[in-house]
């Protein structure tokens, strides 16, 4: 029989498998991309490793391959993650019991590094079915899946970028297109009931766009009007 800690951490990364399935085309496609875009091999799995940020880690690559410096492109990817500053405290306060100390409880940072968009509504629509001491250990096979994935997809881009070459036209378009088809995914997934904001979002980019912007300019612009947009937005609407 299987010790309750490890049949916690089993069932997490079995929860991940759907986050997995996502996640290595994603991450494949960011190992050629990163390639292609001139960085190491190395560099490219070093920043799956480290940073670890889906979206943010394309739009690195792009910045940097399209010629803005370090204090463009660090300043707009971390703008891009703040959002993940509000997943921890989000899980905590989705359940009371969540917030109770238990013995063995994991500290905090072992559990906030793999919060990823992906992970966090997974864990959001999941973890009410854990006992409440196993929810930490869960938690944690569910990031550990999630991430290994991750990591071993960027491994097989690296390694495979030379093939890429040959593989037809239309799968290498659609490689490129793999990130923002899984974002719109996650758009249409919300219904779109708050529409306001995509639209503010996508005028002030054609607008940035419009007046000869940097694409990375018209992008942090973008980032900053979304997220005062939404906070706006959600003010409005909360009773």
């Amino acid at each position: 029989m299987k010790r309750p800690h490890i049949q916690a951490i089993s069932a997490g990364m079995l929860a991940s498998f759907s986050i997995a399935a996502g996640y290595l085309p994603i991450a494949f496609s960011f190992g050629v991309a990163a390639v292609q875009a001139g960085l190491d091999a190395r560099v490219a799995v070093l920043t799956s490793l480290l940073v670890y940020a889906g979206a943010s880690q394309f739009l690195l690559i792009s910045l940097l391959a399209a010629g803005a410096g370090l204090w463009t492109a660090l300043p707009t990817v971390l703008l891009m993650n703040a959002r993940h500053m509000l997943y921890g405290p989000a899980l905590v306060a989705q359940d009371s019991a969540s917030a109770q100390k238990s013995n063995g409880q994991l500290a905090s940072p072992w559990l906030a590094f793999g919060l990823t968009d992906e992970v966090f509504a997974t864990a959001m629509s999941k973890q009410a079915q854990i006992a409440p001491e196993q929810r930490d250990l869960w938690l944690l096979g569910l990031q550990l899946g999630a991430y290994a994935t991750w990591v071993g997809g960027t491994v097989l881009g690296v390694s495979f970028v030379r093939e890429v070459a040959n593989w037809p036209s239309a799968v290498r378009d659609g490689l490129d297109f793999v990130l923002p088809a899984l974002f719109f995914a996650l758009l249409l997934e919300t219904g779109i009931r708050r529409w306001r904001v995509p639209v503010l979002i996508a005028a002030v980019t054609a607008l940035g766009l419009g007046f000869f912007l940097k694409s990375y300019h018209a992008l942090a612009l973008a980032i900053v009007a979304g997220a005062l947009g939404q906070g706006i937005d959600t003010h409005r609407t909360t009773p």
